[in-house]
């Protein structure tokens, strides 16, 4: 196994509210519950798993169960809704695990090893475009012994597989509840996950309870937790400072986290916590369109952007350059980009496009969401468009979407160019190529490659140790710079700010940055 232990998330925190009485510390045995409330720009798009590849899994973590899971401190998938898990071949081509005894779902149904076998084929059959389909690459066909027995058969060696069961996008549903061949979107769940889902109102919260009948490893240290779902972070700030919430997770603006470093407004009560990050943030050029279509005006795209004016003007310091759609910090990284174009330059970009014929300015449109990755994504695409304005070679206009809407929008081919985000299934270099190469591509758009998805990839799954694959990613990042379908631009740090007497935060994020909020509790107050 090959999970990196550097990337293991630092802190995180989450809000509560608590009933009349005294703050107390978890385990104490008293009848007072703690209940959280967490404050997040990010929103789920989807409620069912079978259509999730994005910060839904947020939500997922917490009223789903995987088979294998992230507990925070491991460096490797631990059992979750498995009693143990193992490869029984030494090709690394079948997977078996064998279930806890006793499971069910939250309609009463049992969980079994059909259901586990029904849930992932489900993922399958549907094959929701952009969704985590493409993450089921490797598995041939899943099969079943008795009660308890599942065994993942695959198609080809695929050491990274263990790692995609314990992602939130294999989460096991109840099949009476689940169709077959459609996403459910009747706003409910059916999981056997720490925590029901009691309520949900779209834009506006989630309402999490303790499952009383979980049965996993998950410690649970509250009991029940309201997520509230914010448009804009300006507004989510607000209430943490008006105690309306009392912890915010994602979503904070570069100008926020300034402000509650300094302490501005000197609210002494509030702290914030910086966690080590590897979301990113990059361009998706559209093949088909004239413009984007044009390898010339890609790299000519690549040859003016100012990534360190972009960081320094919009995040202030929050984010730092990425040169490579493997950031710093994950095994493999390089500065191919700057490698390849060096400092901005006017002069060579012009040079780019003349010698491809192209001498007027060039018109294009960029689109951005507007909600799902913080308040600072639309400063960001002004600066873009500054920058490539002042060269005089583009002229360009931005359009942007709600991230529903915006979704639908990249995964019909609608945009030119936009802009996305990533934050990882799992912090490897597998999980920076993979999700963006092949036919089933997150960006929504097929990116055909048979280096890299026919020879290089195949060639780093059949080794656990990561740290022998760097010469294949290496190339693998070389491939994406010659032909600039992405363009990295900077990657991030994550910041949770929230009351000083909120526990359990070291430990709230597991080792895919994907929120715990079973290990979150208020401090005693006395």
């Amino acid at each position: 196994m090959f999970y990196r232990a550097s990337l293991q998330a630092a802190a995180a925190f989450a809000s509560l509210s608590l009933l009349a009485g005294c703050g107390l510390l978890p385990g104490s045995g008293s009848d007072v519950q703690q209940k959280l409330v967490v404050g997040t720009t990010s929103e789920p798009s989807t409620l069912d798993p079978a259509a999730a590849w994005d910060g839904s899994w947020e939500l997922m973590r917490n009223v789903f169960q995987t088979l294998v899971s992230f507990p925070t401190g491991s460096t490797s998938p631990e059992p979750d809704a498995a009693d143990h898990c193992k490869f029984t071949d030494n090709t690394s081509t079948a997977y078996r695990c064998t279930l806890r005894e006793g499971l069910k779902f939250s309609n009463g149904d049992k969980l079994d090893a059909e259901a586990v076998k029904y849930s992932i084929d489900r993922i399958r059959a549907i094959a929701v475009k952009g969704g985590p389909n493409g993450m089921l690459g490797s598995l041939d066909r899943v099969e079943t012994k008795g009660d308890y027995e599942v065994i993942f058969h695959l198609s080809k060696p695929d050491a990274t597989f263990p790692f995609v069961l314990a992602t939130p996008a294999m989460s096991l549903v109840a099949p009476s509840d689940y169709s077959e061949h459609k996403i459910r979107d009747d706003g409910k769940v059916t999981g056997s996950g720490p925590y029901l889902l009691d309520a949900y109102k779209p834009g506006d919260r989630s309402k999490l309870v303790r499952n009383p009948d979980y049965k996993g490893f998950a410690d649970r240290k509250n009991d029940a937790v309201t997520i509230r779902y914010f448009k804009e972070s300006g507004a989510m700030v607000k209430a943490l400072k008006q105690n309306e919430i009392d912890a915010t997770y994602r979503g904070l603006s570069a100008e926020e986290v300034v402000s509650l470093e300094d302490n501005e407004d000197k609210k002494s009560d509030l702290q914030l916590v910086e966690t080590v990050g590897a979301d990113i943030r990059f361009l998706v050029f559209n093949p088909k369109d004239p413009a984007a279509g044009n390898p010339a005006v890609r790299r000519a795209i690549a040859q003016l952007v100012d990534r360190d004016a972009l960081v320094a003007k919009v995040y202030q310091g929050t984010a730092e350059p990425l040169y490579s759609m493997v950031p710093k910090g994950i095994a493999g990284h390089t500065t191919s980009f700057f490698d390849t174009f060096g400092d901005p330059s006017k002069q060579k970009a012009r040079k780019i496009l003349t010698d491809a014929g192209i001498t007027e300015p060039v018109a294009m449109t960029f689109w951005f969401t507007t909600d799902r990755y913080g308040s600072s994504t639309a400063p960001e695409f002004a600066e873009l468009k500054r920058q490539l304005e002042s060269s005089g070679l583009f002229r360009i206009t931005l359009k942007s979407q709600p991230w529903k809407k915006f979704q639908e929008g990249f995964t019909k081919g609608e945009y030119p160019v936009f802009g996305r985000g990533w934050f990882p299934d799992f912090p490897d270099p597998d999980n920076f190529i993979a999700p963006f190469v092949g036919k089933d591509s997150v960006t929504g758009m097929p990116y055909a490659k048979d280096e890299i998805t026919k020879q290089l990839l195949p060639q780093t799954r059949k080794k656990s140790d990561r740290g022998a694959v760097s010469q294949q990613f290496e190339r693998a990042q070389k491939i994406l710079v010659d032909d600039v379908r992405l363009l990295p631009l900077w990657q991030g740090k994550l910041y949770v700010a929230a009351g000083e007497d909120i526990g359990g935060g070291e430990r709230a994020l597991d080792p895919q940055t994907v929120m715990q909020m079973w290990e979150l509790y208020r401090k005693a107050s006395w």
